[in-house]
């Protein structure tokens, strides 16, 4: 595991489009057709990342409370799978389904759109205005594996403020987590 801080995007940047495989639903997935007017979240993620372990069932409850609320979430693999294989698609599914996500998991083949963001770990967390313009990115909050029980606040925090139609903060802490695999 090699230990990555995320490159924190630029505040205001338009989300970079994307039509990937979702690997729970088998149908193919395009950024502009499933956005939400409210808030998007695009997050990079993979299947063996202790971070990302870490913060599985409560990235989940999450989800579920902001879905319901208007929120769009989008998960995205882009690791190498001949580096990586359990990061391969199959694998992807069944971890979905077994984590319970209520969200596509997509998977990045080219690693185009890991790039086309600046992802560099995982989980990588990116929230996108109604406008697809980029109003947080960072960390889902400050624990990590074996300090602390994760509670999702600084990505809770910004799509409250989302919601109530303010401006989240600048205080923006970036993400950790492993290097994305590339190729």
């Amino acid at each position: 595991m090699s230990l990555t801080y995320s490159n924190m995007m630029e505040l205001g940047s338009k989300a970079p489009d994307f039509t990937l495989p979702d690997t729970i639903s088998g149908n193919t997935v395009t950024l502009s057709e499933v956005k939400s007017d409210t808030a998007t979240v695009v997050i990079f993620i993979c299947n063996h990342c202790p971070f990302v372990h870490h913060i599985n069932s409560k990235l989940v409850e999450i989800a579920n409370i902001y879905q319901a609320k208007g929120i769009q979430f989008i998960a995205i693999s882009s690791n190498d799978i001949d580096y990586s294989p359990e990061d391969g698609p199959k694998y992807m599914s069944k971890i979905a389904k077994m984590e319970g996500y209520t969200f596509p998991y997509l998977y990045d083949a080219t690693q185009e759109v890991a790039k086309a963001y600046n992802a560099v770990c995982t989980p990588d967390f990116f929230v996108f205005d109604g406008n697809l313009e980029c109003a947080y990115r960072g960390r889902f909050d400050e624990t990590r594996p074996g300090m602390g029980r994760p509670t999702g606040k600084d990505l809770s925090n910004a799509l409250d403020a989302l919601l109530a139609g303010e401006k989240v903060t600048i205080d923006q802490k970036p993400s950790m987590g492993c290097s994305i695999k590339w190729k």
